[in-house]
């Protein structure tokens, strides 16, 4: 066929799909909106069906059989019986102006730049595979047309015609038009309406196609799916009828499998059907209508598989192209070109959809963030900077198709299409599982997800992309073979010696297995940001939270709605802004002045304004620097977020739970009063100890400035300002000690070593510490303790230091004129009763329930001035509480109070321990 002709009809078809585009963008301007119909809409999620499936599923089934049904299995269960993820993630993109699958993961994990970056690199490495098999099939179909003769039809497209590479003026073309339609508005989260319908048409015009040589091949070259059946059980072709032939069932599951991801991660796939999603509703039309789409492009697959395999019985021929050399081969010139078209219409939506949406990425989620971290973009400057936004995703198309275009070159003459095409569904079922946790688990964390999509991106090019390159002799094929520097352990394809699986599994089995287990056990063990538990809230529960305002008051601050609006300008155009903030007006009833400050709410507008021109990441950014007054980075922001959120986050929570409104108002409640009283304590204890520190400090310095300026000072006056030192001294390390002790024990520290103890002996031996502070306040003390008591179980040097605080303290409150103490041991019930009691003026009933608390200060009885810290009697119930114990205080009725504390039978509390 004459190259000039075909050249021409291409130039003509693809001149016709700019006249489409052009026609619906016209009318569009004016209203009338030709795509705003589920129809429309479900034909344009049909660029799922690229080469692949116009050339490369025959291919498959030409040796495989029915193996191709997997790849259309997966998308038909997603849409059919999980279509819940569909809906919610169109309601997300809708609420958060989402613009492509780096913003909504990004935007997911706290607006993190870096996941988003990372998530755009490994997109357009993933895609890259993909771009260049849409390239081939179109070279190599051109090719076919124009130089094959005689029944010979040449495999290789590589060849110049006109000393010009066709594939790379094909690229160019297709750039050219991804250019001129997908770059046009500044917002990439409007709707292209133009495009969607000339992605609609393609869809219609690869399905015509197709079926015209599936009638052409079952009823005209044969009498119908029998008779062609029986013609090919003649050729010993009936093995291509089983399902699964080979039993290879782990393949079949990945097969399934990875078509299920990819109708959800592939960026041209999330892109047209989430972010050009023009109605929720249609979504219910495509759940029933995109699986008979796939279900007719695929019935007469089988057919033209085998009746190429019968043309060419004998005879060298790609697989990949009987849809267009079966025809050829029968004479049929002009089905042949209309198969070209159709085949041309496949790729050439793939290729202008996937350019948009990783360009889209590129601009928002690599290039800006980069300019804002390098300060290249001067935010105090009012220079508009649409331009430069549309001069980035322009530019980055180019560069998009020439990576499609070198892999071309590369590597992919060493496989198929189909496998070409399961490289990039690995590649991109690595975002499934944090797009999948992400709307169902709001505890899913950024380190979480950035740690297990690197890792699930390094397996997946270790294990499939690299390999490809090998298998081209880009790298040495001993990679393969026997592994790098022929460590056989790391074999590409039996990594860690895994060889049971097929290529594709295996590769599948250890990303997938990475990614999701550093995906949840990162989570885990890191702490979410404030921003990230928001954003966790919002996409989870996108349902609840779907009001106007509903993370307006995440903005701290203040700006003016000048400045807000001349932010917005620089990247939207001044005109946009100027409307857009003036229906925000209208709607509100409002009138905005230039000068006065801007509320959350309009913050909040703003930001999603920005989020559709420059993405989620980088318009929080850019609306901090305006509420900030001063250029601050990403952390900065999120510093800023973090401070706040918590309790904005709380008080969202309340005003959604409306029916646990009144549970929620009596805890926070309850919760202010006991933060008062907690206050109150701590600048009470604070005070108490500050005291409680001066007083032997003060009398320390004043002892010792009278030493040192009184040197005429008697030696019997020194020898008793010395004995006053040591005795401040050593309350002064008694109470920092008391102070240690009660913070080891509140951090549970305490090296203990509980075993039998003898009551009697550690009351001894407690009692002649205190032999000398008894002396000195003239205080008569009488011990009372029974022979024969049993061991109980306890620390015998912390039981000697309860029985010191408590006699310490009796002796504190004691008589004056009369002191009297009484120390008695007694049997009680599974062990040992002990009481200390005094004369003294007892406790008031407003204390005896806070006298053990550690806030507590050891007031007078009757009212005088602090006397003591307090904290002994903390220390007394930390230790008998940890010995299994119990302590209290009652007054007396003949005077005095009496404290009492219980210790376990030893014994008893070994038998309780071991049955525990």
């Amino acid at each position: 066929m004459s190259g000039g002709l075909v050249l021409t009809v291409s130039i003509l078809y693809l001149g016709l799909l700019f006249a489409i585009a052009q026609f619906v963008d016209h009318h569009a301007g004016k209203g009338r909106n030709f795509t705003r119909n589920a129809y429309v809409y479900t034909l344009s999620i049909a660029v799922y069906c690229t080469s692949w499936t116009f050339y490369g599923s025959v291919g498959l089934a030409a040796t495989q059989g029915f193996d191709f049904l997997p790849i259309y299995l997966g998308p038909t269960l997603v849409f059919v019986l999980w279509s819940v993820v569909w809906v919610k993630i169109v309601r997300i993109c809708k609420v958060h102006r989402i613009t492509s699958i780096a913003d909504f993961i990004a935007s997911r994990y706290g607006k993190h730049a870096r996941l988003g970056g990372l998530v755009t690199i490994i997109a357009v490495i993933g895609t890259t595979p993909y771009i260049s098999l849409q390239l081939k099939s179109i070279a190599t179909s051109f090719r076919i047309l124009v130089d094959s003769a005689d029944g010979q039809f040449l495999n290789s497209a590589n060849d110049m015609i006109y000393f010009v590479d066709t594939t790379l003026i094909v690229a160019l073309i297709l750039a050219l038009f991804a250019i001129l339609f997908g770059t046009r508005h500044i917002d990439a989260s409007e709707h292209h309406e133009g495009l969607v319908a000339a992605i609609a048409f393609e869809s219609v015009v690869k399905l015509i196609a197709f079926l015209m040589v599936g009638f052409f091949v079952t009823y005209g070259l044969y009498g119908g799916f029998a008779d062609l059946f029986e013609r090919a059980r003649e050729h010993g072709l009936d093995t291509l009828f089983a399902v699964n032939a080979e039993g290879n069932y782990s393949r079949w599951i990945t097969m399934t499998l990875l078509p299920m991801a990819a109708i959800i991660c592939l960026p041209r796939q999330f892109y047209i059907t989430a972010v050009e999603n023009p109605d929720e509703s249609f979504l219910r039309k495509a759940t029933w209508l995109f699986p008979l789409y796939l279900l007719v492009i695929n019935v007469f697959v089988l057919p033209i598989a085998l009746a190429g395999r019968i043309a060419f019985d004998g005879v060298s021929a790609d697989a990949d192209m009987y849809v267009l050399t079966v025809p050829l081969i029968n004479d049929q010139a002009l089905l042949a070109l209309i198969v070209f078209v159709g085949g041309l219409s496949a790729a050439t939506s793939m290729v202008i959809v996937a350019s948009i949406a990783l360009a889209t990425m590129i601009c928002n989620d690599l290039i800006m963030p980069l300019l804002l971290r390098t300060r290249g973009l001067n935010i105090n400057k009012n220079d508009d900077l649409t331009g430069l936004l549309l001069t980035i995703r322009r530019i980055s198309i180019l560069i998009i198709l020439f990576l499609g275009y070198i892999y071309y070159l590369f590597a992919s003459e060493s496989y198929s299409l189909v496998t070409i095409g399961l490289v990039s569904f690995a590649g991109a079922a690595q975002f499934a599982p944090l797009i999948l946790v992400g709307i169902f688990w709001k505890g899913a964390s950024y380190q979480g997800a950035i740690t297990g999509l690197a890792l699930g991106f390094v397996v997946w090019t270790y294990t499939l992309l690299l390999p490809s390159f090998a298998q081209s002799g880009w790298l040495p094929l001993s990679f393969i073979e026997d592994g790098p520097y022929g460590i056989t352990f790391l074999k590409p394809y039996s990594l860690f010696g895994l060889d049971v699986f097929d290529r594709l599994t295996h590769s599948l089995f250890w990303s997938m297995f990475v990614n999701i287990g550093a995906l949840w056990t990162v989570s885990l063990l890191s702490r979410q940001t404030a921003i990230e538990r928001i954003q966790g809230a919002l996409f989870v529960d996108v349902f609840v939270h779907t009001d106007d305002e509903r993370d307006s008051r995440y903005w701290r601050g203040s700006a003016t709605v000048s400045d807000l609006q001349q932010l917005v300008g620089r990247f939207v155009g001044m005109q946009r802004a100027a409307k857009a903030f003036d229906e925000f007006a209208s709607e509100r009833n409002i009138n905005l002045k230039r000068n006065q400050s801007a509320d959350a709410a309009l913050l909040d507008f703003a930001e999603k304004l920005l989020a559709g021109a420059i993405g989620s990441a980088t318009a929080r950014v850019m609306v901090g620097t305006v509420v900030k007054g001063e250029i601050v980075g990403l952390d900065e922001v999120y510093r800023i977020l973090d401070e706040t959120s918590q309790v904005i986050e709380y008080s969202h929570r309340l005003e959604q739970k409306s029916a646990e409104l009144e549970q929620a108002t009596a805890q926070l409640r309850t919760a202010n009063e006991r933060l008062k009283e907690l206050d109150s304590l701590k600048d009470h204890f604070l005070s108490m100890v500050s005291h409680e520190l001066r007083t032997p400090l003060t009398s320390l310095r004043a002892f010792g400035e009278i030493l040192v300026d009184n040197p005429e000072v008697s030696q019997e006056e020194r020898e008793r300002f010395l004995n006053v030192i040591v005795k401040e001294s050593s309350r002064l390390t008694r109470l920092i000690d008391q102070l240690l002790d009660l913070a080891r024990m509140e951090a549970g520290e305490m090296d203990w070593s509980l075993s039998a103890v003898d009551v009697e002996g550690a009351i001894s031996e407690a009692m002649a510490a205190l032999d000398g502070l008894i002396q000195e306040n003239g205080v008569v003390v009488r011990v009372d303790i029974p022979q024969g008591l049993r061991p109980v179980r306890a620390d015998r040097d912390q039981l000697m230091q309860v029985v010191i605080n408590l006699v310490s303290n009796a002796i504190k409150f004691c008589d004056k004129s009369e002191g009297h103490i009484e120390v008695t041991v007694g049997v009680a019930d599974k062990g040992l009763q002990v009481s200390v009691a005094d004369n003294g003026k007892g406790i008031p009933d407003d204390m005896i329930e806070r006298v053990f608390d550690k806030f507590h200060q050891s007031i007078g009885r009757s009212g005088d001035k602090p006397q003591g810290s307090g904290l002994g009697l903390a220390i007394c119930r930390e230790i008998i509480t940890f010995f299994g114990g119990k302590i209290w205080v009652a007054n007396r009725s003949e005077g005095g109070a009496i404290f009492t504390f219980t210790l376990p039978d030893a014994e008893l509390a070994d038998v309780q321990l071991s049955a525990e």
